[in-house]
């Protein structure tokens, strides 16, 4: 009976850490190759800006903020592009500019040139960031997509992972050849490049005979609920901003807890983020689970604002366990409010104009977190027990005018959207495991059928 308890075990466990589906599968090798491509330069990035290129943190800060504000200026007409040329074209260009960009970083060295390449590479990666969430939500049939997009999610963890290690390394070597990883990440990105051209064409992909037209529907700008929805999802996924800002900043300052405390926490935050994606994404299918979700999610964050506050107050092991707890219990409220926005994704957008509704969340998200590092940083350090209370009620206040939101933009689209339209783009068939058939992913194979039609949707 243990034998066959533990082989049930095994098979269950393989189950898990199979893809959903071919097609899942092969997503998820371009979100480990897009990942542990940008993880390996990102993960030494200061380092190299540095002692590389010179700058100090003062410029290097700078010249993020400036390449985020171009980032938020051609956020809508890159969802328009990519609305008229297709995502997977669009998506694939991407990579391949980010690719020939990165090949132009061993040369920087002035401060001018930063800020102009790291303009350029942030438009270009919100091209891709658009274009990639516009295929993924037409590609995939309605009853596949969160679990697919969990399972994705882990994979894209375990490429971060394998780039920070491939950092570290570079790092480790010195100086000059820090000067040249940022080529290992070129030669992954036009790889992921050539990849994406081999995946299936989704329906936006579609080339008719006919002159390619204005897609039909009301602009997403002109939709205030889904402009709300991304608002408040921005807010709550100010929890990333606990993760790796505030909380290390309160652990170092305001705790008797060893500084090596934060790796661990890191650590922890990644494996849960690569193992537990697909458990906490089951049942999530429509806006009603998906709100169910964000309920939780909120939950969680509350509870990890009243956690950290009251290691203030302890010493010793004590404290060590409390950060621990309030760890998982944040990376709990991150895996839940992922579920609940890739669920948002299919059931609130227009699908005639899915480039141009990711390039409008865009504005939203920022809109929503942009100011939180700021805040937060001045609630938690400065105003004590009050201040994490106020966040807390910060979080709690975004989850209520999202649930507010979210219905207004049901409403929107049955208004607004052929019904026949609608019916197509939501999950109406079975469970994925019902589906599909799981297969090991390949970054070579032929291209597949397209899957079934997301919708009628023309040009």
């Amino acid at each position: 009976m243990p034998r066959e308890r533990m082989s049930a075990m095994i098979a269950a466990l393989v189950r898990y850490a199979t893809p959903p589906s071919s097609l899942a599968g092969r997503l998820s090798v371009q979100s480990l190759l897009f990942a542990a491509g940008e993880g390996a330069f990102l993960a030494g990035s200061a380092v190299f800006f540095k002692f590389v290129v010179g700058l100090t943190l003062a410029e290097v800060g700078l010249g993020l903020t400036i390449a985020a504000v171009a980032s938020f200026c051609v956020a809508v007409p890159m969802g328009k592009l990519v609305d008229r040329f297709g995502p997977k074209r669009m998506w694939s260009l991407s990579a391949t500019v980010q690719s020939a960009l990165f090949l132009a970083w061993p040369f920087v060295d002035s401060f001018p040139e930063y800020v102009a390449l790291a303009v350029a590479m942030e438009v270009a990666g919100t091209l891709g960031g658009t274009a990639h969430g516009a295929y993924v939500i037409d590609v995939l049939p309605p009853a596949e997509r969160v679990e697919s997009r969990a399972y994705m999610y882990s994979a894209l963890n375990v490429g971060f992972s394998l780039g920070a290690f491939l950092s570290g390394g570079a790092i480790a070597f010195g100086t000059d050849v820090l000067r040249w990883s940022p080529v290992l990440t070129a030669v992954l990105f036009v790889v992921n490049a050539a990849a994406i051209l081999r995946l299936p064409d989704a329906t936006h992909d579609v080339r008719g005979p006919e002159p390619r037209a204005k897609p039909e529907g009301i602009p997403a700008i002109r939709n205030r609920s889904w402009i709300a929805v991304t608002f408040f999802t921005g807010v709550l996924w100010t929890n990333q901003v606990l993760l790796h800002t505030v909380i290390p900043l309160w652990l170092v300052a305001e705790t008797d807890a060893p500084r090596v405390l934060v790796a661990v926490l890191f650590a922890t935050n990644t494996v849960m983020c690569i193992v537990l994606p697909r458990l906490t994404s089951r049942g999530i299918h429509d806006v009603d689970t998906a709100l169910r979700a964000v309920r939780i999610s909120t939950c969680f964050f509350v509870l990890t604002c009243l956690i950290t506050l009251a290691t203030h107050e302890t010493v010793g092991w004590v404290t060590i366990a409390m950060f621990f707890l309030g760890h998982v219990v944040l990376t709990v409220a991150e895996l839940f409010l992922s579920a609940s926005g890739w669920t948002f994704e299919a059931e609130l957008m227009d699908p005639r104009r899915r480039g141009d509704y990711q390039g409008v969340s865009e504005l939203g998200n920022t809109l929503g977190r942009f100011w939180a590092p700021a805040v937060y940083g001045l609630l938690a350090m400065h105003w004590g027990a009050f201040g994490w209370l106020t966040i807390a009620a910060i979080v709690t206040v975004a989850a209520v005018g999202l649930h507010s939101a979210a219905h207004s933009g049901r409403r929107f689209l049955e208004r607004n959207v052929p019904a026949d339209v609608l019916a197509d783009a939501r999950v109406g068939g079975p469970h994925t495991e019902e589906v599909a058939t799981a297969g090991p992913p390949s970054i070579v194979e032929p291209e597949a059928p397209l899957p079934e039609s997301t919708g009628d949707l023309h040009r």
